[in-house]
């Protein structure tokens, strides 16, 4: 059995409010066997997986860790919402900080994301969208980890570990990023596609420019800090 299963059946237990005793006599098997299968000291057989996943309600891809969605879907661009999908109904509630960064942080993305479709380099755009879903990932557990409730079995890297070795990652992908235009350097038209300046900017990017300008203004802000 793989590392993510002990993790993923305990989160499941947890998550639904029910302690190892009541979860062992629902699927069956002896409380002492199910906390060697939530340790991972034991490997069950697949009739017990199967059993869980019915239990449970979710699929045995999930179960061992093969797809991040209960279901066990694989995800695909046509699967991926648009930001926006949701409409007036995605419109953040309450202070208007948060909907106005969301907006300068998502227009901006658009012009990022479009540079590289024009690149058209995929270990560019691997190193650099590994960065920003880092971002993302350390914002959300930041956030996750302010209710001691929020069960941490959801992830692998441990909260002591998550945040040091997340810095380092993001460290990595962006030197990895640097040395992938270094390589491109070479490549004929590739500096004529990344020419940057204010009125090329306001010229292909009309509706995104000023969020763009914006967001480097307050992050500059930050930095200075």
């Amino acid at each position: 059995m793989n590392a993510d299963f002990p993790r993923i059946l305990t989160l499941l237990r947890k998550e639904r409010g029910i302690s190892q005793k009541q979860a062992a006599s629902e699927l069956n098997i002896s409380q002492a066997l199910l906390s060697h299968y939530e340790k991972g000291i034991r490997e069950c057989g697949l009739d017990f997986v199967v059993r869980t996943a019915d239990f449970y309600n979710v699929s045995c891809d999930y179960l061992l860790g093969r797809s991040p969605e209960r279901t066990g879907a694989q995800l695909t661009v046509e699967d991926i919402p648009e930001a926006d999908a949701q409409g007036k109904e995605n419109t953040l509630k309450g202070s208007i900080l948060p909907t106005l960064n969301k907006k300068l942080i998502f227009n901006t993305l658009n012009i990022v994301f479009d540079m590289l479709q024009n690149v058209n380099d995929k270990t560019l755009t691997s190193e650099i969208s590994s960065f920003l879903n880092l971002a993302v990932y350390r914002s959300f557990r930041v956030l996750y980890g302010m209710n001691p409730k929020n069960e941490q079995t959801l992830f692998t890297v441990s909260p002591a570990m998550a945040r040091a070795k997340a810095l380092a990652a993001m460290a990595i992908c962006e030197a990895s990023a640097a040395a992938a235009l270094q390589d491109l350097k070479s490549t004929a038209g590739i500096a004529e596609k990344l020419y940057i300046s204010t009125e090329t900017l306001s010229r292909d990017y009309p509706l995104f420019t000023t969020s763009l300008l914006n967001l480097i203004k307050n992050s500059e802000s930050v930095i200075e800090k």
